[in-house]
C-alpha cells in the first residue's frame, strides 16, 4: 500500500516474465510509420494512377468527331487524328493542330466514323 511508483512498475514487469511488448519494442516504432505509408498509397498514389490510367485510355480511343477540352479551356470538336497530333476545330473553319498528351478531357463521344476520312 506504501509502495513507490518505482517499485510498483517493477515488480508488475517481474510478474510478466519480463516480456517486452512489440508495441514498446524496436519494431513498435516503426508500425505507425509503415501505418501512415501504406494509409498514403491507398488515398492518394492509387487513386492518382487510377485516374492516370483512365485519361490516357481516353486519349488513345480519340476519333473524329470527339468534343475535347484543352488545357487552356478551350472546347474543340476532333476533326483529325494522327500519331501524336490532333486536329481540333475550335470555331467554324479554324483547326488548330494539338498534342495528344496535351488534351485535359474528352467530353462526349462523337459518331463512329475513321478519323482520317476527307470530307466531300
Amino acid at each position: 500500500m506504501f509502495a513507490t511508483p518505482a517499485f510498483a512498475q517493477t515488480a508488475a514487469g517481474a510478474a510478466s516474465g519480463g516480456a517486452q511488448s512489440i508495441l514498446t519494442g524496436p519494431i513498435g516504432q516503426f508500425l505507425p510509420l509503415v501505418a501512415l505509408v501504406v494509409l498514403f498509397y491507398f488515398l492518394m498514389i492509387r487513386p492518382q494512377q487510377r485516374r492516370m490510367k483512365a485519361h490516357q485510355q481516353a486519349i488513345s480511343a480519340i476519333k473524329r468527331g470527339d468534343v475535347v477540352v484543352l488545357p487552356s479551356g478551350v472546347i474543340g470538336k476532333v476533326v483529325r487524328v494522327e500519331d501524336s497530333e490532333v486536329g481540333v476545330e475550335i470555331a467554324t473553319g479554324v483547326t488548330v493542330k494539338v498534342v495528344k498528351t496535351m488534351i485535359s478531357e474528352v467530353r462526349t463521344r462523337g459518331e463512329p466514323a475513321p478519323a482520317n476520312d476527307s470530307k466531300h
